[in-house]
């Protein structure tokens, strides 16, 4: 019965297209609708968010592990729509084609390699003095014991990796290069927008963003596939969350605690 319905619907969805129907035309135009308000709360909404969470200074007083799961329940819910998105407005989903082991494995490495040195290189510079002290919000989100550090592993990071990409380096990207009919300004519009999203970490962290994004987009544009740049991208996360920040960043963070 269920394969029937299916082949229904199908023929049903066939006609409507043959025929040019007014309801099928204004599917499509409802449907590119969607697309562009979506894109729109990506590259637009999203930043003004952070920025009023920012603002917010009732935000330094939640608890941490409210903080991490009040992260994550947005950010799947931002994903989940963007699934729905994605389903409305037909897009090939070629950024989840699997890559092989070899490809994988090889461009995790190395990312991660590169970004963990890079991310270093900053809060070293940053621990000097050299470089714009972060924002109050991000050494809210520096776990301080054991229970934090198995959330911010268990699931700030994975959900970062899994919807962030699915999100920008997936979704926004596609749909920019369809729009703009260039990778490239794609690659550069979607990784600023990922920079833009990180607000809450003034410019720094804006920057900091902007270019993991760029650096996490090069295995999508080379093999269409997302599943290298969220194992990199968890990958960072967690070694920032768990190890990186607290060490680079621990006695600026017990003394605003």
């Amino acid at each position: 019965m269920i394969v029937d319905c299916r082949l229904a619907l199908r023929r049903v969805g066939n006609v409507l297209a043959t025929n040019h129907w007014p309801l099928a035309t204004g599917f499509v135009m409802v449907a590119k609708a969607v697309g562009i308000v979506f894109s729109l709360l990506l590259i637009v909404g999203v930043p003004v968010l952070s920025l009023l969470t920012a603002r917010d200074r009732q935000i330094l007083q939640l608890p941490r592990r409210v903080l991490y799961l009040s992260a994550v329940m947005s950010q799947w819910l931002l994903a989940a729509v963007g699934a729905v998105v994605v389903w409305l407005t037909s897009m090939s989903p070629a950024f989840l084609r699997a890559s092989s082991a070899g490809a994988f494995f090889g461009w995790t490495l190395f990312l991660t390699a590169v970004s963990v040195a890079g991310l270093g290189g900053l809060l070293l510079l940053e621990r000097r003095g050299w470089w714009p002290p972060e924002s109050d919000l991000v050494y809210l989100l520096l776990p301080s014991n054991r229970t934090e550090k198995l959330w911010a592993v268990l699931f700030v990071a994975p959900t970062a990796a899994l919807c962030e990409e699915f999100l920008y380096r997936g979704y926004l990207m596609t749909q920019l290069s369809h729009w703009f009919h260039s990778v490239s300004w794609a690659w550069g519009l979607s990784s600023v927008a990922f920079g833009l999203a990180h607000t809450y970490q003034r410019i720094n962290g804006m920057l900091r963003a902007s270019l993991l994004g760029a650096l996490l987009a090069y295995p999508v544009v080379r093999l269409s596939s997302l599943y290298p740049s969220m194992a990199v991208h968890f990958l960072i996360d967690a070694i920032a969350l768990v190890w990186l920040g607290p060490t680079m960043l621990g006695k600026q963070q017990a003394s605003r605690e």
